[in-house]
Formats: C-alpha cells, structure tokens, sequence
C-alpha cells in the first residue's frame, strides 16, 4: 500500500519546484524527500518529474497524478490543522557533513542535548561542500574551501600536523638529526620506523612529508587501520610513528601514552571552516552547533 507521506512528499515538489524547498516546507532532510520520490515513482510505475538542473519539472503523467490528488490531499491537511495544537511546532532536522574523527571529538558527547533531529555524515570534503551548496547537508566543518557564491565560511579554530609516536619510541636519534638540521638523514632514519596509516587516505603523511623533505614518501604504512582514533589507540603505550592533526592525540599526548615527535621544520597548518549556505532557515539551530565546536575546540 502506498505510504501517504509519498503524496504529500510529491505535492511539495510539484508546488515548489525543487527538493531543497520541497524539503524546507516538509521539515525533513532532503535525502528524505528523494527516498519519498523515488519509492512514489517505483510504486506508479513510471517518472513523474523531468530533473533540469536543480528544478523540478513535472512530467505529463506527474500532471495527471497531482490533478488526480491534490483536492483529497487538501482535505485531509484541513483536517489536520483543525485537530492539531495551535502550540505545537516541528521538529528541524539538521544534516551535518565532517570527518568521522572530528565528530568523535566534538558532537558526539552533545548529541543527545540539541533540541532538534541530526543527521550526522562522513565523506570527503569536495564531496560534503558539494552537497552543501546543493542543499543536502546544511553544515560542514571542513579545512578545504570551494568557490560558491551560495556558501559561506567561518573559520573557529586550527590543526598542526604533526609527526608522533608510541610512548615505547627511543626518538633520541631523531631528536639529534632534526636539531643538526640534517634532514635527509632524518628522512631516512623515520623510513626505517614501523608506520601507522588510515584506510584509503594518506594525505597527511603525504604533506607532511613533501613540506619538510620536499618529495613524497616511498613507502606504505605497515599498519592500515580504519581512521585516525584508531592509530590513537594503536600507539598508546606502544611503538610506531604516524602523521595525525595535533588535536586528535592532544589528551594522549598530555598524559604521556604517545610522544609528539616533530612538528616539522616547516609547519603544516590547517584552517577549520564551518560551512553552510548563505540563505539557511537553521541559523539558530547552526549558532547552537557552531557554539559546542568551539566550546571543545577552543
């Protein structure tokens, strides 16, 4: 049986001509009012809007099904507004894109305070800005920047990359090359080292390593481990050697289960941005989240 929420979904598409107002009128995520089309047109059997750039443009047989629902449709929000309480109010749903790292540092612990629905998603950052800009996520904490006229940036706080290790690591030789500045021996002495990576992404060891060696690492990691926590855990009170932001290891680092090694002779610094369009209907519900980031980053 068709699910209701389908047509209502439909009408506000048809009434508004694209998803992210459909999904502002609807008080639901955008993804959701994709899920609500897509499972509507599988259930008719055919497309019942042309896509033409971020407009929605109804097919013939879209014509025919808003002409064919509509007036009951109407009848039915009558009812509703009659028996519903004039002091209720919906619930915003806030979708926010960043690193799994950043998450678990910073909003994870507050979740179950913010007085609003939160859709939380992991990717990379081109990606997140991307579907900021086309009204998928209305958040993103990024360190990189994408031209739009749509979106604007806040930077709140910074990350040093930075080269640390287990608390088991003799560094004395290390310590000894990088203070004689013989940093191709260095280079050397830290390729000879057991190595901690993520899965699928080196761009920290990349830079890292072409900033202060000006050329790129010619080994891999001994270790490939799901994200950045892991290798956290993995050096606590052990031996290896990773590239991470300072900010993921700062507890460890304080309470002396990993050492920071080497900021580098040339420090890699990234700005934190929050992201989010110019023109959001969540600036209160933004402000409260932006206020926790710094609350734990600052």
């Amino acid at each position: 049986m068709v699910n209701l929420e389908w047509y209502r979904t439909f009408k506000a598409i048809y009434k508004t001509g694209t998803l992210t107002k459909a999904a502002d009128a609807l008080f639901i995520s955008q993804p959701g009012v994709s899920l609500h089309l897509s499972s509507l047109e599988s259930y008719v059997g055919y497309k019942l809007f042309d896509r033409t750039g971020r407009k929605m443009i109804p097919t013939e047989r879209g014509k025919i099904l808003y002409n064919a629902i509509a007036e009951g449709l109407k009848i039915l929000e009558d009812a509703e507004k009659n028996f519903q309480r004039s002091t209720e109010k919906h619930t915003p749903t806030i979708s926010i894109g960043m690193c799994f790292e950043t998450f678990q540092i910073t909003l994870e612990q507050y979740i179950s305070t913010l007085p609003f629905n939160v859709i939380i998603r992991f990717g990379e950052y081109p990606e997140m800005l991307e579907n900021l800009d086309k009204g998928i996520l209305d958040l993103v904490i990024s360190p990189q920047k994408v031209d739009s006229v749509n979106i604007s940036y806040e930077a709140f706080s910074s990350e040093t990359i930075v080269l640390v290790g287990g608390s088991e690591v003799d560094d004395s030789e290390l310590q000894q090359l990088v203070k004689q500045k013989k940093y191709k021996a260095a280079e050397n002495y830290l390729k000879s080292q057991k190595w901690y990576g993520t899965t699928g992404d080196m761009e920290h060891l990349f830079r890292f390593w072409q900033l202060n060696f000006d050329n790129f690492p010619d080994f891999r990691p001994n270790y490939i481990v799901p994200n950045i926590h892991s290798i956290v855990r993995c050096l606590n009170g052990a031996n290896g050697l990773a590239v991470i932001p300072d900010f993921l290891c700062k507890k460890e680092v304080e309470s002396g289960t990993i050492k920071l090694l080497w900021e580098g002779h040339k420090k890699l610094k990234n700005t934190l941005y929050f992201a989010n369009r110019k023109n959001t209907a969540y600036e209160k519900e933004l402000d409260l989240i932006k206020d926790l980031f710094k609350k734990v980053m600052l």
